[in-house]
Parts: C-alpha cells; sequence; structure tokens
C-alpha cells in the first residue's frame, strides 16, 4: 500500500526559512516598517560604547544609535547577503551562547529572537551576563493578545497560520516577568500594527487609518510590542542626599558611675 503524502498546508515549517519568506510579504513589510521606526526613536538616547543586534538582518535597529562599535549576532542559518547590507561587524555565533566577556556591552536588542529560540530563558541569561549595569535591553515580538494572535491560534487548528508556523509567540507579561527575575527594570513600551490580519498588499494599505484609532482606543491590542529594559547593579542603593545634621551622641555612665548609683539603690531599698 503505497502510503498517502501529507497535505501541503498541514507540513511543518522549516524553521527560519519560513519566517524569512513571510517578511517578505505585505504584514511583514508593514511590521518592519513600524518596527524601523519604533527602534530608531529608542535607541538614538542611549550612551556608550559597544551595541549589538542579535538576529533578524533584514534590518539595522541600531542605525539611529551613535555607539562606536555596533555589531550584528547572526546564525549559521541567516541570510548573508541581507546581513551584508549594513556597515557593522558581522559576528556568527549561538545567542544561547554569546562571544562576549562578561559585562562588556552597554546596549542589545533582540528583535524577534525569544519567540522564535528553543530555549529563550537562556538568551535572556547570556544577556543579563554579557550587559554592563545601567546597560539597555530591547526586545521585540508579536502580542497573542491581538486580532493577529487570535487569528494565529485558530488557524491552528484550522487553516493556514497568518503568521510562521514555527514561533511560540510570548506574551509582554511573561516577558516582564523574566526580565523582573533577573533584575531589569522596565523604561518603557509600544504597542503597534493595528491592521486587520490580511495578505493583500493593496487591502492593508486601506486601512492606515485604524493605526490612530488603535493606538487611541485599544493601544495594548497591537499585533506587535517593543519593550525597553534597564539592567539594575544588584546591592544597596542611595535613594537620597544623606543628611548634614549631626545626631548628639548619648552621654554614658562611667563603670564607677555605675557602681554608686547601684549601691545608693540598695541602701534605700534596705532602709525601707
Amino acid at each position: 500500500m503505497i502510503p498517502t503524502p501529507p497535505i501541503p498546508s498541514q507540513m511543518p515549517a522549516p524553521p527560519w526559512i519560513s519566517w524569512e519568506k513571510w517578511l517578505q510579504s505585505p504584514p511583514g513589510r508593514y511590521v518592519l516598517n513600524w518596527e524601523q521606526q519604533c527602534f530608531d526613536q529608542i535607541v538614538a538616547d542611549v550612551f556608550g560604547f559597544h551595541a549589538v543586534q542579535i538576529g533578524l538582518p533584514q534590518m539595522n535597529t541600531l542605525s539611529e544609535n551613535r555607539m562606536p562599535m555596533q555589531a550584528l549576532l547572526i546564525h549559521s542559518n541567516d541570510n548573508r547577503t541581507l546581513a551584508g547590507r549594513f556597515d557593522w561587524h558581522l559576528i556568527e555565533a549561538n545567542s544561547t551562547e554569546l562571544p562576549f566577556a562578561s559585562e562588556s556591552l552597554d546596549l542589545i536588542v533582540l528583535p524577534h529572537v525569544l519567540e522564535f529560540a528553543s530555549d529563550p530563558h537562556q538568551i535572556l541569561r547570556e544577556v543579563d551576563r554579557v550587559l554592563r549595569p545601567e546597560g539597555r535591553l530591547i526586545i521585540s515580538g508579536f502580542n497573542p493578545a491581538s486580532l493577529w494572535g487570535a487569528r494565529q491560534y485558530l488557524s491552528r487548528l484550522i487553516g493556514t497560520p497568518y503568521l510562521p508556523r514555527d514561533g511560540q509567540f510570548i506574551s509582554l507579561i511573561r516577558i516582564k516577568d523574566w526580565l523582573e527575575l533577573l533584575n531589569f527594570s522596565l523604561d518603557r513600551g509600544h504597542f503597534g500594527c493595528y491592521k486587520f490580519p490580511l495578505q493583500g498588499e493593496a487591502v492593508m494599505g486601506k486601512m492606515n487609518f485604524l493605526e490612530k484609532m488603535g493606538n487611541r482606543w485599544w493601544p495594548i491590542f497591537g499585533a506587535v510590542f517593543l519593550v525597553s529594559a534597564i539592567k539594575r547593579q544588584q546591592g544597596m542603593r542611595l535613594i537620597g542626599p544623606a543628611s548634614l545634621v549631626r545626631i548628639p551622641a548619648i552621654k554614658q555612665l562611667s563603670p564607677a558611675a555605675e557602681r554608686s548609683n547601684l549601691q545608693k539603690c540598695l541602701k534605700s531599698n534596705n532602709n525601707q
């Protein structure tokens, strides 16, 4: 008996390849354009010497940053042709074992890295290791609590997925919990991409009015989120200026004075 081949739509998409193809589609270009604007605004006021973007060579998240050393860490199956378009240092390595010294980087950007990683916790632990105290971490990802997330969930049951099938999308609340465990404090965040999950470029072009409506009426239900966090130094921190008022010292009795006072008390008790 000849086995029946699986239906193409039900075959699992190979990792990274389907993600790269999706970024070339109208929704993918729409997401990249929105994220590029957000990254440009956030990284412009981040100062230091060493900045690293991990993954996603389709965009340059550090284009508006002025640090002297900027690097892109790519995986072995990333597109090197796309990575060579920008003027930065290319490093091929694994994001779970970052090839950097501890506390050596000032800025790390993770554009859609955690949701396509097999061990996102390990990536965050490595980021915490190599990032300097008061260094900045910026993360972008798809929001499961959105129309895009709802369609993606339903398409796993019936139909073709709207977003790459190999992504395990993580909510912003869970990412906040992970960052707080690593002693990161959230600096700012953005939600965006409020258009309906459709494929046609002409149809999506007619929904530009939804961006302003979404930012005003349902901001937390954007299809994409971007969050910035600062690594805090563990230990004691001053929370205000030290007081200049001296507390007067308490006078202490000498042992001889204490002995004489004790004898007086005993005599008074005996007389009573």
